[in-house]
């Protein structure tokens, strides 16, 4: 027998559907990463040493954005990203609240097995 979930707690895990996807790539992955690591930056410090464009690095900055994982602040003549903790946190508990459904589905497939 299948339970239900809540509608309140479908709603949540698909309304973080566009940060997973924006977590979903390679370049925003290590742009994430490279914001973790050292902290905001320019579009141009994060586009150094990285083999994209800045084209390119814009166009996913402005995916994150959109999906509430950085946020731009102007600082002068530049725009400087930042990481926004709390959407990491959301996804870190989305995480946990599917590794949990998982733990929880193969628990009753082991008491399936075994009986």
């Amino acid at each position: 027998m299948r339970r239900q979930r809540s509608p309140n707690r479908k709603a949540e895990l698909l309304q973080c559907a566009p940060l997973f996807a924006a977590l979903g790539d390679e370049v925003r992955l290590r742009l994430v990463h490279r914001l973790c690591d050292r902290g905001p930056a320019s579009i141009t410090n994060l586009t150094a040493g990285s083999g994209v464009t800045r084209q390119a690095i814009t166009k996913h900055l402005r995916l994150m954005e959109n999906s509430g994982l950085v946020r731009c602040a102007r600082q002068g003549r530049e725009s400087v990203w930042y990481l926004d903790p709390t959407h990491i946190e959301d996804a870190r508990r989305y995480i946990d609240i599917i590794s949990r459904q998982w733990d929880s589905a193969l628990a009753r497939l082991r008491d399936f097995v075994e009986r």
